[in-house]
């Protein structure tokens, strides 16, 4: 008998019910007796109990389905050594609950802070797996995320949408992507849309540059602009404030504005004259249904994951490195975020055609 846990933790994205599918049906193709038990809410089930018994039927007719059919919540890594208010040892607890099942591993699917925390239980001796899920393609030591292609195209298609009402209008247009520390879904989703200008945290923008892009579409006779602006992007003055200083400052700006591109806008108009109007896809960006590339990389993410437990190798997160997947250590990769160099080839070929990144 294989008894494995599994539980989906922090932001939702396409294709983690397509993913867990993969683990399944490859364990189930291999091995006789199985049991699989889905942790509700992500570790926030792991750390109380709430868990379910699932059935093939649970995995059937999922693999275009999006969100989580196990639900799925935040729990920062930074707190999961602070007892809860009922004084309850989190790290403990959910040691306790993987023991009472008599788990042979828990295979865990998310992003960077519940990366960290597979870490930690792999850590305290538990038998973990841990495959990459956020749309915003951060996690380090893998080429990609699933969850990510599919983000793309709503982000692209949100963009498309901007054009046509963009061009009849003679407007500039924002729309702001998802991305608070890293650009990856601005910075494809912007060259996929054609957009003029697009701004990433990595890369902090001078509001003139900005201003003389703008300019020099409408001089050469375009009518509008269309910046693709990562929710995360600073201007390069705040880039320069320590740490303390550029949350105070965001802390200001965010009385005023409900978001760094309405704030960008203000800053636009107010140089240019002209007018601008902000769009803000939002959550849509997490959901529907995955699309076929993120389909395809979650059951061969799934499959291979499934190979580990058979092999009993534990430890380690199943990552894409140069169109391969394979295995990684945890340690090796925990905590670690995947930026855009500003000198990235994608980057310097955008630069290339005309698209500026206000720097």
């Amino acid at each position: 008998m294989k008894r494995i846990g599994m539980l989906t933790s922090g932001g939702d994205c396409q294709a983690l019910n397509a993913t867990m599918r993969g683990v399944v049906k490859g364990l189930s193709n291999n091995i006789q007796d199985l049991e699989v038990y889905g942790f509700e809410e992500g570790y926030k089930g792991m750390i109380y109990g709430n868990y379910r018994l699932l059935t093939s039927k649970d995995f059937s007719g999922i693999l275009t389905r999006g969100g989580t059919i196990i639900g799925s919540s935040r729990q920062p890594f930074k707190l999961m050594r602070v007892p809860d208010a009922n004084g309850l040892d989190k790290v403990e607890a959910m040691k306790q609950n993987y023991y009472k099942l008599r788990l042979d591993c828990i295979v865990i699917l998310g992003g960077n802070g519940t990366q960290k925390t597979a870490n930690l239980l792999h850590e305290e001796g538990l038998n973990v797996i841990h495959l990459p899920k956020t749309i915003d393609n951060d996690i380090y030591g893998t080429d990609l995320t699933f969850g990510y292609q599919s983000a793309i195209d709503i982000a692209t298609q949100c963009i498309d949408c901007i054009h046509t009402t963009a061009s009849s209008h003679g407007r500039v247009f924002i729309v702001e992507v998802m991305g608070h520390k890293v650009g990856w879904l601005t910075l494809n989703s912007g060259i996929a849309s054609g957009a003029d200008i697009i701004l990433l945290p990595e890369i902090p923008y001078d509001i003139s540059k900005v201003c003389e892009a703008i300019d020099k579409r409408h001089t050469g006779g375009k009518k509008f602009t269309i910046l693709a602006v990562a929710e995360g992007a600073i201007s390069k003055e705040m880039a320069k404030m320590d740490k303390k200083e550029r949350a105070k400052e965001m802390e200001k700006m965010l009385k005023q504005y409900p978001s760094v591109s309405y704030k960008l806008a203000d800053d636009i108009t107010k140089k240019t004259g002209y007018e601008v109007r902000v769009t803000v896809p939002g959550h849509t960006q997490r959901g529907g249904t995955p699309d076929a590339f993120d389909r395809v990389l979650s059951t061969k993410l799934g499959a291979y994951a499934a190979q580990l437990i058979e092999k009993e190798e534990y430890g380690y997160m199943v990552a894409t490195v140069n169109n391969t997947i394979k295995k990684v250590k945890l340690e090796e990769c925990a905590g670690k975020l995947k930026m855009v160099d500003p000198h990235d080839q994608t980057v310097e070929l955008a630069k290339s055609i005309g698209i500026s990144f206000g720097d």
